[in-house]
């Protein structure tokens, strides 16, 4: 799969990439955000970063319907990061009440809730987009 950089009229590019379905894609997620973080310069946000993005894409590897989900990385402003995954299903994701220490799987999102700034959903026409925001510190080049 090709990773891409947008670039846009002011700021930063995004990076993002499609990515099959398979819970082998977390691994090329977490890459594609070590890059990103580090172009940037965010090297403190990496390890919340990649958690983040390992469970955003589990939970679309286990609950999409398409064969493909879409990683993307940008930079809004110099003190947020956004992780986002978007796939072809429609039922929005929810944070489960009841997870305790013995369960396993189902927690995901109860860790995203807790690294990131603020997360959320945007349902689409054809899907969602399951996003993160993590607060960074300014840039050396920003």
């Amino acid at each position: 799969m090709t990773v891409t950089a947008t670039p846009r009229p002011t700021g930063r590019p995004g990076y993002s990439q499609t990515l099959e379905r398979v819970p082998e894609s977390a691994g090329a997620a977490r890459s594609l955000v070590r890059t990103a973080l580090a172009a940037w310069q965010q090297d403190e946000l990496t390890e919340d970063a990649l958690c983040v993005i390992t469970e955003l894409v589990s939970n679309a590897v286990d609950h999409a319907c398409c064969s493909v989900i879409r990683v993307v990385v940008t930079r809004p402003a110099d003190d947020r990061v956004l992780l986002a995954v978007a796939d072809r299903s429609r039922d929005l994701p929810r944070m489960r009440a009841d997870c305790d220490g013995e369960r396993i799987r189902g927690r995901g999102l109860v860790l995203v809730d807790a690294l990131a700034d603020r997360w959320g959903t945007e349902p689409r026409r054809w899907g969602k987009t399951v996003w993160a925001e993590l607060r960074s510190g300014p840039a050396a080049d920003g």
